[in-house]
């Protein structure tokens, strides 16, 4: 018996289950049977059955043992090899590089604590990639205290790389909190998490324009921002090697103290803005007039209060309306709190409240939405009444609006809109403050209990932002992301709101890339090239010669990549050769 396909000019082959024979010289056939409905994986196994091939199951042939997530992680590496991060860390192979390099990638696969990591990196492929696989907890710690150690020289050579002599240089600060009290830099601050009852440690990221981390410093939590400064001047004109900079910092951080020192430096120059009470000064005195804004939108003007510096008067008229809606709300979500207060003193009549008492529950309310300033009390023992002080709000609302950026730098050197567009770049700094706290790389909750510890894993969650940010811009065509925003930042308007580039919408209409791809977040598309495997397969009943005893035949194979998961290993591929 044999399997017979015959073709048929307009329609499938038949495939027939056929008898020969000779008879007589002859060769005759009959058809014992039609299998043209049969599916074509049985009719090859019936087909091999009677070539008198033995037969066996797939599962008794060949087995999978094993399979280990593969493909985001062959990404992050081919990334720190294009990148260049393993001869930052150090110029020759090593152990402890290794490991840094392992606990870089981890954070951006599966960030948790160093225990988790030594567990975590052997559920993929990463621990047999950089041969860590042995590696327990202290050696993390130990390699943890080697790259502290190297700080200092890896960040220089990240400011050889982004920084140049007259280039900006962003610096902002901000703050996590701490799990436990053992932590010397964990103290009680201005916790930005929002997590109350915890300790918190501060940090300061200094980047270039663009937003690419160059360097972390690391701060006791009840460090007040515009100290951190001097810090980073020492370190661009020192450890840097710089001697023209300017540096970029928000009015919190840049204040008249911090630019009076700033002064010493007369290659050092600087963008910062003004506070309310100030712009309030310089509207008292004339200096800025509403008839500034009837043409324009920015104007330029001079003070005598802030000798040799240029002070840039902008208008935004959404910020205005956003800035007055938020204001009224304020105060209606502050009044309906005072009206339970004065609820509470009206029911006590039999013994009517003290002003004392009075005092500590309005105290607790007044002040939660911070307009306290807008309204006038009036508190006596079982009284309280309260009003707008509308005088208050009408001098506020006048600076509705109105921001006010100042400069170090001439006129020649940095124009009117580069410098506004220079303070807004700050925006990249907070940019990166997302990323480190986000899910991306996580860098709370802390629970190092050395110091030292704690400084390490900041900056080694630095690194991790360090690779993600380029990461992001080689992946932009496969995410959301706006790909010419980089571009437009420099060009457009300086005070109009953002509008997103023409690919950038159709990006969010189609929810697809240009080769009709899904579009993906960063995380997304992480674990869509995790599904990627290394499958360790044996194969086992092969009659190729060997001894019995020496038993199945292993090999590895990768899963064929997708073609999402193959553009995006051809876009990382790309990446400049150490950043540039």
């Amino acid at each position: 018996m044999y399997i017979d396909i015959v073709p048929n000019r307009s329609s499938p082959p038949a495939v027939l289950l056929r008898e020969g024979w000779r008879e007589g010289g002859k060769v005759r056939k009959r058809t014992v049977a039609n299998l043209s409905g049969w599916p074509r994986q049985q009719v090859q196994a019936l087909r091999r059955l009677l070539k008198g091939e033995p037969m066996v199951s797939a599962r008794e042939a060949f087995r999978v043992d094993r399979s280990l997530p593969h493909g985001h992680v062959q990404a992050i590496l081919v990334a720190l090899g294009r990148l260049g991060v393993d001869r930052l860390i150090a110029s020759r192979p090593s152990r402890q590089r290794s490991l840094v390099l392992g606990m870089i990638a981890q954070r951006l696969i599966d960030p948790g604590s160093k225990l988790a990591c030594t567990r975590s990196w052997h559920n993929t492929t990463l621990a047999q990639e950089l041969k860590v696989q042995d590696a327990d907890v202290d050696e993390l710690y130990q390699a943890l205290d080697w790259l502290l150690a190297r700080q200092g020289r890896i960040e220089k050579k990240l400011a050889a790389r982004h920084l140049r002599e007259g280039c900006l240089a962003l610096y902002d600060v901000t703050s996590s909190y701490y799990e436990g009290r053992c932590c010397g830099l964990a103290r009680r601050g201005h916790n930005r998490d929002g997590k109350k009852n915890t300790l918190s440690i501060v940090y300061g990221l200094l980047t270039d324009r663009q937003g690419r981390p160059v360097s972390v410093q690391v701060y006791p939590g009840d460090t007040g921002d515009p100290t951190t400064v001097p810090d980073q001047v020492d370190k661009l004109r020192g450890a840097f090697g710089l001697r023209r900079v300017v540096l970029v910092g928000d009015r919190g951080m840049l204040t008249q103290t911090r630019i009076e020192q700033l002064r010493a430096y007369p290659q050092l120059g600087w963008i910062s803005a003004l506070r309310s009470g100030a712009i309030r000064r310089l509207m008292d005195t004339g200096a800025i007039q509403p008839s500034l804004f009837d043409q324009q939108d920015l104007a330029e003007i001079v003070s005598p209060e802030f000798p040799g510096e240029r002070l840039v008067v902008c208008f935004n008229p959404l910020l205005k309306e956003d800035r007055r809606r938020t204001r009224q709300e304020l105060l209606a979500a502050t009044e309906k709190q005072l009206q339970k207060v004065a609820a509470a003193v009206a029911r006590r009549t039999r013994r009517p409240m003290s002003q004392d008492e009075i005092g500590l529950k309005v105290g607790k309310v007044i002040n939660r939405y911070k307009v306290a300033k807008h309204f006038e009390l009036t508190i006596e023992d079982g009284r309280f009444q309260w009003r707008r002080d509308e005088a208050s709000i009408t001098a506020e609302a006048a600076l509705d609006g109105i921001y006010v950026v100042r400069t170090s730098e001439a006129a020649d050197e940095l124009p009117r809109d580069d410098v506004v567009r220079g303070y807004k770049l700050l925006g990249q700094v907070e940019q990166g403050f997302r990323t480190l706290k986000g899910v991306e790389v996580r860098v709370r909750p802390i629970y190092h209990r050395v110091d030292d510890r704690v400084r390490a894993h900041i900056f080694l969650c630095m690194l991790a932002y360090y690779v993600e940010w380029h990461l992001r811009r080689a992946w932009a065509p496969l995410l959301f992301d706006d790909e010419e925003l980089s571009q437009d930042r420099q060009q457009r308007h300086p005070v109009r709101p953002a509008e997103p580039s023409a690919s950038a919408q159709r990006k969010k209409s189609t929810r697809q890339t240009a080769e009709g791809l899904e579009l993906q977040s960063f995380p997304t598309l992480l674990e869509s090239l995790a599904t990627r495997c290394r499958n360790t397969c044996s194969v086992h009943g092969l009659d190729d010669g060997r001894a019995a005893e020496e038993g199945d035949y292993t090999f590895e194979c990768l899963t064929e990549p997708t073609t999402l998961q193959a553009r995006a290993l051809e876009l990382v591929e790309l990446l400049p050769g150490s950043a540039q």
